[in-house]
């Protein structure tokens, strides 16, 4: 089954500045792309930083302030200080930048956002090279997906490429991405597998499982039956 990847939703379309750009031009540039970061590259367009409107905002908040140290000054605000007296990109960018590859899962592209509190990551290809960028907003593309579409990809990989389950047997409809499995299949453990592996194709808001089985071999497992049979392994006498 196809898992979403950041190559299926970052833009390629991406800039980048030198770490020797002048602040004014990083400005411009953010306003010009209507964008509130950029990677900063070095001349093998190797990602070094990131500069971002807060990172620019720094001037502002110290306008008119020296860059002489402050005791009892924290670490961040005497770093935040001294960005606000830098000139360029290099002096201002965050460093070193997160970065992630195409390969990665949108999944673990999400966690990666959410772990290190940041809007938007590099794409690097296996040189370190950027090729893109990936942001939040990107990672929700998969939620855009039509319903159409989704289905489609449930009863071919999930009902009969994963499970060999006859789609005859279980009725799947999606409205907004929210799916309903309903019908017959041969075990328990069948459709709880079906329900997972539903959950994670791309666009799936949620599952509302109306599944029945032939056999519940849960039940079966959990009442410890095989354990107690009289030909089972474990009752077995030694010769």
């Amino acid at each position: 089954m196809k898992q979403w990847t950041v190559s299926d939703v970052m833009t390629t379309d991406v800039v980048a500045v030198l770490a020797d750009t002048p602040y004014r031009k990083v400005v411009d540039l953010l306003a010009e792309r209507r964008v509130s970061a950029v990677p900063v590259v070095d001349d093998f367009d190797h990602v070094v930083g990131v500069v971002s409107e807060a990172d620019l905002l720094r001037k502002v908040e110290f306008a008119g302030e020296d860059n002489e140290p402050r005791i009892f000054e924290s670490r961040w605000r005497r770093s935040a200080r001294t960005k606000a007296h830098g000139a360029t990109a290099g002096a201002l960018m965050t460093a070193p930048a997160i970065t992630i590859l195409p390969t990665t899962t949108v999944a673990a592209a999400a966690k990666l956002m959410d772990a290190d509190r940041v809007k938007r990551l590099p794409v690097i290809d296996e040189h370190g090279r950027l090729i893109g960028i990936v942001s939040r907003s990107d990672l929700l593309k998969t939620y855009l997906r039509r319903d159409t579409d989704i289905r489609n990809d449930i009863v071919e990989d999930v009902l009969q490429g994963a499970l060999w389950v006859d789609p005859i047997a279980v009725e799947v409809d999606v409205a907004d991405g929210v799916v309903t499995l309903c019908g017959n299949v041969d075990r328990h453990t069948t459709a709880a597998i079906a329900v997972r592996l539903t959950a994670g194709v791309p666009g799936v808001v949620s599952v509302v499982d109306q599944l029945t089985w032939e056999f519940d071999d849960i039940a079966v497992n959990e009442s410890g039956f095989y354990r107690s049979h009289p030909f089972s392994a474990s009752t077995r006498q030694p010769q």
